[in-house]
């Protein structure tokens, strides 16, 4: 008995040593938080791409072994690139917005040319953290991670339909796609809401069980054909989608790296603050943007897409309280063995648009909701409204009206014809040009 509870205590520990049979259901848990979350950017962004199902396949699996890799490195840093800190790494839904653009203008070979860039700029971003941290307040990032969910629900929309009105001429916003999209959102919720333990983490993962089998049952929507197709061990594939270096797409990579290095100091400082009652050091800040920087630089090369820390496993860390690196070694496993694996990545290909469309609407609505709570650690007085209203007005503008550049160059309508971007940039240089004011909000 004694012997139990001193293992227990084990999980609450860094360096706490917990029994294998203690830790790997903590580690199932961050599993499933995570797994939906990880592998829906890579599904999407094929389907935009109109890519094959093969390079679908492998873009899946290279999601799996990015996380794998990352979650790895930031527990157990190597020279510098890491934060020492347990957190579950996954491939980021924030980039969606600027992975779609460049894909869409330049093919997916752009997307991992200016990803190997940026996150070689990045690295520099993570050693000067303690210097350039004060130029991003949360009127700052909450901007731009509102501007992020706001920019993410035409995707999601899109997906709720069927994919999109192009790709599904005569289907598209059928009664269908409206039932599965719809119930899968519904279950989605329910769970989320009024679920307890596993049930409310994994909410995302339950709704899209649900919604697919339905769609199993209604018949010719999912299509098996990969999954027969798909072996069961396979290698990653260096520069299978090769590099292409434009300097328009790697500007825009290299903003939202900036953008998300605000995100990531916002997450490893609720990690170190929910798991262990303390500050983030900026040396574990640094790491962190250092560590997902180089990983972002290996994702380019095996297919990987940009990866963060995701916020439903720093949430799980604080409420469990949980920290033990065992648990998370095994969450970094089996991540690296389901991206060796092609069948699982033939499987997920399977999921049908509408059911990710459903489920993924709480991710982006999450989002949103993260920037408003971020702005709102700021006083709303009349200086600060000004901000965020003007940026997110000229970014979400710009976007709605593309046409309104038509007579501008084209490198500068490749860059600024991105609401998160104009949105990040109004933001940024506002916020140091105005005059600080911390009256109350008005």
């Amino acid at each position: 008995m004694q012997k139990e509870k001193t293992s227990g205590g084990e999980l609450f520990r860094l360096d706490g040593k917990p029994s294998w049979g203690q830790a790997f259901p903590q580690a199932l848990q961050h599993v499933l938080a995570m797994l939906v979350g990880n592998i829906t950017p890579p599904m999407l962004i094929a389907s935009t791409l109109s890519l094959s199902a093969g390079d679908q396949i492998i873009l899946t699996q290279a999601a799996m072994l990015i996380g794998g890799i990352t979650t790895l490195l930031q527990l157990y840093p190597l020279l510098g690139f890491g934060m020492g800190l347990p957190n579950v790494m996954g491939v980021a839904f924030a980039y969606m917005p600027i992975l779609t653009m460049i894909g869409t203008q330049y093919g997916i070979s752009a997307i991992f040319g200016s990803q190997l860039v940026a996150g070689l700029v990045s690295i520099f971003i993570g050693m000067f953290m303690g210097k350039i941290r004060r130029f991003f307040p949360p009127i700052v990032s909450g901007t731009v991670v509102l501007s992020i969910g706001l920019t993410l629900y035409e995707t999601a929309m899109n997906y709720m339909g069927g994919g999109s009105a192009a790709q599904n001429a005569g289907t598209f916003g059928s009664g269908q796609f409206w039932i599965l999209a719809l119930i899968t959102l519904a279950v989605t919720l329910a769970c989320s809401l009024f679920g307890k333990g596993y049930v409310r983490v994994s909410g995302m993962l339950i709704g899209i069980l649900v919604g697919y089998v339905i769609a199993l049952f209604m018949g010719g929507i999912v299509d098996f054909s990969s999954l027969g197709e798909a072996g069961w061990i396979s290698l990653p594939r260096p520069f299978y989608f090769s590099l292409a270096f434009h300097p328009d797409a790697i500007i825009m990579m290299i903003l939202m790296y900036v953008v998300q290095a605000v995100q990531t100091i916002g997450d490893v400082s609720s990690t170190a603050m929910g798991g262990f009652g303390r500050e983030a050091t900026d040396k574990e800040l640094g790491g962190a943007i250092k560590g997902q920087s180089v990983c972002g630089m290996i994702g380019a090369v095996i297919g990987g897409l940009p990866t963060d820390p995701y916020s439903q496993n720093v949430g799980l860390i604080c409420t469990t309280k949980v920290v033990a690196k065992r648990v998370f070694v095994i969450v970094g496993a089996v991540m690296l063995v389901a991206g060796f694996c092609p069948k699982f990545g033939a499987l997920m290909t399977t999921i049908p648009q509408p059911v990710l469309g459903g489920a993924t609407v709480t991710v982006f609505a999450a989002i949103t909701m993260s920037g408003i709570q971020l702005l709102n650690e700021q006083p709303m007085n009349y200086r600060n409204k000004m901000i965020v209203g003007i940026a997110l007005a000229l970014g979400l503008g710009i976007d709605a009206v593309p046409d309104i550049l038509q007579f501008c160059p084209q490198l500068v309508r490749n860059i600024f014809g991105s609401s998160l971007v104009v949105s990040f940039l109004v933001v940024f240089l506002l916020n140091i040009i105005v005059p600080e004011d911390d009256s109350p909000a008005t």
